[in-house]
């Protein structure tokens, strides 16, 4: 028996590294020469403003030249994680350049995320709050997920396939995602903080983040505490790492693809959400391809992840 065991867990090994293996290397830099198409919600919420990309792109990087002790937590939380630090450094300077200008001190963060606990937050659509609106019969499949990430894709796919954009038991349900249903209090749409996460993300992370990072699991059930830990940078950070850390996980074991060495690509990733849906497609699409003879498909940034390799060089000088 003892030698039956060591053969599975030998051959379970050489599986392990036959797959990081056959993961291909995604090249660094951008497959497009030139930068894809903004969407013309950022830009007008940009003019809203009185801004432009670029007067908010050198906001946030001088955010990050002037403070040496967040860069020091961006190193830590990169570490704790396996990643390259320019995968968070990515995800801050993409959501700060096309979605939200940076506060230009860091202070103001966690003076932020103490206001949030003096206010009464609920994830709610309608009057129904998400605690009780998971425990319809539709969700019932998703009751035996441990995990946190597992159990709120499993809700998110519920709610597509069941709910969004329908009528279900005379009630009508808005065709949008689940977070930005359930899970903006002030309005659809909305992120915060450092890493600019929205709640159902950092829900998602909640397990992961607790096993590497200790931090306390999240609750549902506690908004206030969910949105402290994504405006507080010392909680938020973790999330924002262990989200890349996901997206690099799921195209190497879904699609084969390494894509550890690429920001643009993991900023995308984190800009768009849903990396092992993205996965599962573009392994669809490759293998459809090898089918035809034909050469598979890099994965590709979009306009956000291609500032971010665009811009590699100047923030890499500041690590």
């Amino acid at each position: 028996m003892k030698k039956l065991i060591l053969v599975i867990l030998g051959l379970t090994l050489a599986a392990a590294m036959f797959a990081a293996q056959a993961a291909t290397m995604v090249p660094p830099g951008n497959r497009n020469t030139e930068q894809p198409d903004i969407p013309g919600a950022s830009s007008r919420r940009t003019q809203a403003t009185n801004t432009t990309f670029q007067a908010k792109y050198r906001k946030v990087f001088a955010l990050l030249q002037n403070d040496a002790e967040l860069r020091g937590k961006i190193k830590q939380a990169a570490a704790a994680y396996g990643i390259d630090p320019m995968h968070i450094v990515g995800a801050i300077v993409g959501e700060h350049t096309y979605n939200v200008d940076a506060y230009d001190r860091l202070q103001t963060y966690y003076v932020k995320a103490i206001s949030y606990l003096s206010s009464k937050l609920s994830f709610a659509y309608d009057g129904e709050d998400i605690s009780d609106f998971v425990q319809r019969p539709q969700f019932a499949k998703c009751a035996g997920k441990s995990d946190s990430y597992d159990l709120w894709e499993c809700r998110e796919q519920v709610w597509n396939r069941s709910f969004r954009g329908k009528t279900v038991d005379g009630e009508s349900f808005p065709n949008d995602r689940l977070g930005a249903t359930f899970f903006q209090p002030y309005y659809a749409g909305q992120t915060f903080g450092l890493g600019q996460l929205n709640p159902l993300t950092a829900l998602q992370m909640s397990d992961l983040v607790h096993k590497v990072s200790g931090l306390p699991e999240l609750n549902v059930g506690d908004p206030n505490a969910v949105y402290k830990t994504i405006m507080d940078p010392d909680l938020t950070l973790p999330y924002v790492a262990a989200t890349i850390r996901k997206s690099i996980d799921a195209y190497r074991s879904i699609a084969g693809f390494d894509i550890s060495g690429n920001p643009g690509i993991t900023s995308t990733l984190y800009n768009v959400g849903n990396p092992e849906q993205r996965a599962y497609a573009l392994k669809a699409e490759n293998d459809k391809r090898r089918a035809a003879g034909e050469p598979e498909k890099l994965p590709e940034e979009n306009y956000y992840g291609w500032l971010v390799n665009d811009k590699l060089p100047e923030l890499k000088a500041l690590f």
